[in-house]
């Protein structure tokens, strides 16, 4: 004989979700759960693809949102090819406690061999109404060209030190320091 199946009046809720669940419409319902895994993997992936021009990416952190003179945000990366040109940018994240429109930067490259080359970089944070430029709501993030189509001189480790240049021992507001060094395109 066949399976008897309770009326919906007497079905308990565990017995009406078996039935929904069993009953199953659409594709989805019916893949096991590895295939389920790999779909929405597989959609995810499409979404939160990886940028492969990215060569280096890398934020620290300012101790207690106060940057201080002396302090110094260090970078360190291996450069293997020097056929290609790259773009370097300095990233900040700023809250709105910063108390000035600019921030004034020395970069400082050295490269394996010791030779270090100092550059003085002004980024502008706010625009000409003192509105603060970047993305973000009450903190905002920056990406400042450094070197555009720079080709590094030969294949090794490098470092890229950053520090403040304002009169300000300490600088509040500022929140991270990042350098992204990426493939021109």
């Amino acid at each position: 004989m066949g399976k008897t199946i309770p009326s919906r009046m007497t079905m308990s809720l565990t017995e009406r979700y078996d039935e929904r669940s069993n009953q199953g419409s659409g594709l989805f319902r019916k893949l096991s759960i590895k295939k389920r895994a790999l779909a929405i993997t597989i959609v995810a992936s499409m979404f939160f693809s990886c940028n492969n021009n990215i060569v280096f990416s890398e934020f620290q952190p300012v101790q207690n949102k106060k940057w201080d003179k002396q302090t110094e945000f260090v970078f360190q990366f291996e450069m293997k090819d020097v056929s290609i040109p790259y773009n370097i940018s300095l990233q900040l994240r700023n809250s709105r406690l910063y108390p000035y429109r600019n921030l004034g930067i020395i970069l400082e490259e050295s490269d394996f061999s010791g030779i270090s080359i100092l550059d003085t970089i002004e980024c502008m944070l706010t625009d000409s109404l003192g509105k603060w430029t970047g993305n973000g709501i009450t903190l905002f993030q920056n990406q400042f060209l450094l070197k555009e189509n720079y080709h590094f001189p030969d294949t090794g480790a490098y470092t890229m030190s950053i520090r403040h240049a304002m009169l300000d021992d300490r600088l509040t507001g500022i929140e991270d320091i990042g350098l992204l060094i990426e493939k021109a395109r």
